[in-house]
């Protein structure tokens, strides 16, 4: 029987566990995420303070601690210098042991200067929640305790303890950029891990939130499910927040015949939209030249492949992938116009006249190809307009 101060049959103890760290995800993916990581909301001064006290009670994570790594994550994303990828350190050790990737880089003087600005540096701050972090946790297990005995109690903060440190650290970090479907052919090898995000917070669209960063919305698709964009509403209404940025809509108008600086930026800000038509285009007219090769048996098992870069295909496939494409012409010029395309945004040291030149230039060639995929994006090209 239970000394506390709720006595609760076992399944009323694993509700109340659900719930409390429900709470905290909701705190990581609202406060710690979307407000402070990428600023993509705004948050009144009640909810900011009680996500800092909730997580200082449950994490005993500092907040610039969390948004340095994150943001660092973001710039570094799959390389050495990425604090957490399955891509450098293996999914085994992401997965099971990514706390302790977080902890030791958050001991990393310089990720804390160069990623760490804008964070709370308040008197709370400064004298209790980063001096006191581990306070925080043993107070948690106290108030536990007094509530529901010390058995309970115990599990319950035990089930609080490791909530983030496997849920955000492992599964996010490690599945997260391992297993899932993708919305968005990002650089990096981020996936969706489950179209419903609900345990995690809305973080199961990591895929989603790679492709637009700074997007207080993780969901993109109609049959995803954003719990923590519903709790942002909820507190938009109720004046407590104000969401500030949110993944661009395309915005079609009638085609331009002349592609300018207006026509660039709008294909710039919709290059998701773009590659994923882009992808579907490819998939389209493979399936159509599949069945006009005569030994497609050798090429059926390719598609994986057309929205990769050539480089970054193992060598045993690129081989009959090249092959696919000496036979076929019309994919062979679909799939280099790609690359084509996409090194006009990625160009950096280019001057704006240059790229719309550039992109002018594509859509002259894509028209004048002849083929029909290439000459329909084109056309979708030169109605995007800024939103």
């Amino acid at each position: 029987m239970s000394s506390g101060v709720f006595d609760l049959p076992w399944w009323g103890y694993a509700l109340v566990a659900l719930g409390l760290t429900h709470v905290t995800i909701a705190s990581v993916t609202i406060f710690l995420h979307r407000h402070q990581a990428h600023r993509a909301l705004d948050l009144s001064a009640l909810p900011s303070h009680f996500f800092r006290a909730w997580l200082w009670l449950t994490t005993g994570m500092v907040t610039k601690e969390w948004a340095a790594i994150h943001r660092k994550h973001h710039a570094k994303c799959e390389t050495a210098d990425d604090p957490h990828s399955p891509q450098v350190f293996g999914i085994h050790r992401v997965l099971w042991g990514g706390v302790f990737l977080y902890v030791r880089e958050s001991k990393n003087p310089e990720t804390m200067r160069r990623y760490g600005h804008g964070t709370p540096d308040d008197w709370l701050e400064r004298h209790v929640y980063t001096p006191g972090q581990k306070l925080g946790i043993v107070l948690m297990l106290a108030i536990d305790v007094v509530l529901f005995g010390a058995v309970p109690g115990v599990l319950i903060w035990g089930a609080q303890m490791v909530w983030i440190p496997f849920w955000a650290a492992g599964v996010i970090n490690g599945l997260g950029h391992y297993w899932g479907y993708r919305n968005f052919n990002c650089t990096d090898a981020s996936t969706n891990i489950s179209p419903l995000g609900i345990l995690i917070g809305g973080e199961e669209l990591h895929n989603n939130h790679h492709a637009f960063a700074t997007s207080a919305k993780l969901s993109s698709r109609w049959y995803e499910f954003d719990i923590g964009w519903m709790y942002i509403r909820i507190l938009a209404a109720l004046g407590l927040a104000r969401v500030k940025k949110l993944a661009p809509v395309p915005k079609i108008v009638s085609p331009r015949q002349v592609v300018d600086f207006a026509t660039l930026q709008a294909v710039i800000d919709n290059r998701y939209d773009v590659l994923a038509r882009y992808g579907r285009s490819l998939k389209k007219l493979y399936r159509e030249e599949l069945g006009r090769l005569q030994d497609r048996a050798s090429f059926k098992d390719l598609r994986q492949w057309l929205e990769v870069d050539a480089q970054q295909i193992p060598e045993d496939w690129r081989k009959r992938f090249e092959a696919m494409l000496a036979r076929s012409q019309r994919l062979a010029t679909l799939y280099a116009m790609r690359a084509e395309l996409t090194a006009v945004w990625n160009r950096t040291n280019a001057s704006r006249e240059q790229l719309v030149a550039d992109l002018q230039a594509w859509c002259h060639k894509a028209e004048a190809s002849g083929i029909r995929q290439l000459q329909e994006l084109s056309i979708r090209m030169r109605s995007y307009a800024v939103a």
